[in-house]
């Protein structure tokens, strides 16, 4: 009986890698044709970030005063 099983389930097992490997590869190929596009949130995120970064470009660090010694 054991026999029987692994004499059908070892091929099965082969021919379901083979085919699942065949698929990954075609949809693979299939996202390297279709151009990327940026969804409008990583857009939003990437503006967000760019105006930070300025905003911190222009920041000036405040003086520091020195302390006040008690006579």
């Amino acid at each position: 009986m054991y026999k029987i099983f692994m004499l059908i389930a070892v091929p099965a097992l082969i021919i379901g890698w083979i085919a699942y490997a065949y698929w990954i590869r075609k949809v693979c190929e299939e996202e390297k044709k279709q151009p990327k596009q940026e969804s409008k949130r990583l857009t939003k995120t990437k503006s967000e970030i760019a105006d930070w970064a300025q905003q911190m470009a222009k920041f000036k660090k405040p003086e520091r005063k020195p302390p006040e010694q008690d006579k």
